[in-house]
């Protein structure tokens, strides 16, 4: 079942309490109030508290030490490097991950680096002969207005990677990686056999979801992040690893959604 345009604004909307940046916000706003009211000593503990958790969390994220624990725990979920011996698959399936409109700098539609490194690995895969049929799946996450849809964009790309275009089939309705694997299912059918492309922090959840849908799954994580497995990071840290960096606090953003939308997707029978 495909969201209403308000639901998938609801959707994207609720998905910003997840970020752990919205928790530190809201932190920090609590202190904020708590010292513009009437000064106690049982509010002057509670300002000392938020904004002691808040700094702690903000350090915690910003951490590439925690950044790098939860990334690779998501993506040491499948092995790396999928083996396909003796079965021609239906299809493989790559899913999109994110588009960039035009605008007054920026003079076309671009896809993301995601998208690009992801349609990337699915040409790479086709180019092997396991299957006769590549399928882009995604569309337009706008909430406001009509956007560029991402599928189109991905078979430009893949095109221009040596794809012949007869052999791409575009998904360009899906908003989510659960209308990923509806839509996908409705348009293969019988066809259940696949090779499932995505980022490897979002294969777990995405994999669970195709193969609820009757697919039968071969999953081929793509554009790793961590370097080591979990157990193994810890062996050699230095000074580096535990001080604050910027791509950390973005990369625990994205372990911690992941994390989120495979509870979420369970809770809801989805998985």
């Amino acid at each position: 079942m495909e969201m209403t345009p308000f639901f998938f604004g609801l959707y994207k909307f609720v998905k910003y309490g997840v970020y752990p940046l919205t928790w530190i916000a809201c932190l920090f706003a609590v202190t904020l109030i708590l010292i513009w009211l009437p000064p106690s000593p049982r509010r002057l503990r509670w300002i000392r508290c938020t904004a002691t958790t808040g700094l702690l969390l903000l350090f915690l994220i910003s951490s590439p030490l925690v950044s790098e624990t939860l990334t690779s725990t998501l993506e040491g979920w499948h092995p790396p490097m999928p083996t396909i011996v003796g079965e021609k698959l239906d299809a493989i399936i790559v899913l999109g991950g994110g588009i960039r409109d035009k605008g007054t700098l920026r003079p076309t539609v671009d896809l993301s680096d995601e998208s690009r490194y992801r349609t990337l690995c699915g040409a790479d895969l086709y180019r092997q002969g396991l299957t006769s049929t590549l399928v882009l799946s995604g569309g337009d996450t706008s909430i406001f207005g009509p956007g560029p849809q991402e599928a189109p964009a991905m078979k430009e790309w893949a095109i221009r990677l040596g794809v012949p275009a007869g052999a791409i089939v575009t998904e360009d309705r899906s908003r989510t990686t659960y209308e990923n694997a509806v839509l996908s299912k409705r348009l293969l059918g019988e066809r259940t056999s696949i090779m499932l492309v995505t980022s490897a922090n979002h294969i777990p959840r995405a994999t669970a979801l195709f193969m609820k849908q009757g697919f039968r799954v071969t999953p081929s994580p793509c554009g790793y992040h961590a370097k080591n497995r979990p157990s193994e990071i810890w062996h050699d840290v230095d000074i580096f690893d535990v001080l604050p960096n910027t791509w950390a606090i973005q990369r625990t953003s994205v372990a911690v959604e992941e994390a989120a939308g495979i509870v979420a997707y369970w809770l809801a029978g989805k998985l």
